[in-house]
């Protein structure tokens, strides 16, 4: 599996996951996505909602609402804890990161029109890990710069199967997903892209406090690198 350097710290793997394998973890994200449930979350204050569907699995999930963004134990709606994380999305980050494993895969389905602007993963106590991404269904276009929003850019079409990693000097990067491309695959019912974002939250022992804030280990250890 052939590994491109994207930018420094920034690397692609491209079909990591074939199509038969695609399926297989599709299915096994539908049935936990059962059990939690996609929905739409707001902007801190404004209350506009996400172009995006969320949900989480893991010890601790992704949310924003009114009163900010932060990490939390159960889904927002249901009150249940998150699904367990997929033995396959974690078999990934041991191949690319080190110990301890992810405790966060956030889920977002892009549908047609959905997009992501720039952003840093920045709500996380532990940033010594690269941030995973996973992509299942239409072709999603990725755009990454520096740690200034206003930096220098680079983007990259992320297709089914495809694995991205961003950590060291990219871990804070801006980053977003300026559109998919809609009927490039038909993987995900109804059309769309899926996708898994694997992350450290805190260190130390799982009960540590998750951080909330108002409006790389395995065969692949020298991964980012």
């Amino acid at each position: 599996m052939n590994k491109l350097a994207i930018a420094p710290g920034v690397f692609l793997w491209r079909e990591w996951f074939s199509p038969p394998q695609q399926k297989q973890l599709l299915d096994e994200l539908m049935a936990k996505l059962e059990e939690a449930p996609l929905y739409r979350p707001v902007m801190p204050n404004t209350a506009k909602p996400f172009s995006v569907e969320e949900s989480n699995f893991g010890a601790l999930g992704w949310v924003s609402d009114k009163s900010g963004y932060r990490y939390q134990p159960t889904h927002p709606q249901t009150g249940k804890p998150w699904p367990a994380i997929p033995a396959a999305l974690l078999e990934v980050w041991a191949e690319i990161n080190s110990p301890p494993p992810p405790q966060c895969c956030l889920v977002n389905l892009y549908r047609a029109d959905a997009k992501m602007g720039p952003h840093q993963d920045r709500d996380e106590r532990d940033v010594s890990a690269a941030v995973i991404g996973v992509s299942l269904g239409d072709e999603g276009l990725f755009r990454i710069g520096g740690t200034a929003r206003s930096g220098k850019t680079v983007s990259v079409a992320l297709a089914s199967g495809d694995v991205i990693a961003f950590g060291g000097p990219a871990r804070l990067a801006y980053h977003g997903i300026d559109r998919i491309r809609p009927g490039s695959s038909r993987l995900v019912p109804g059309g769309g892209r899926l996708s898994l974002t694997l992350r450290r939250v805190v260190w130390g022992a799982p009960g540590d406090a998750p951080k909330k804030r108002p409006s790389a280990g395995g065969p692949r250890a020298n991964a980012l690198e």
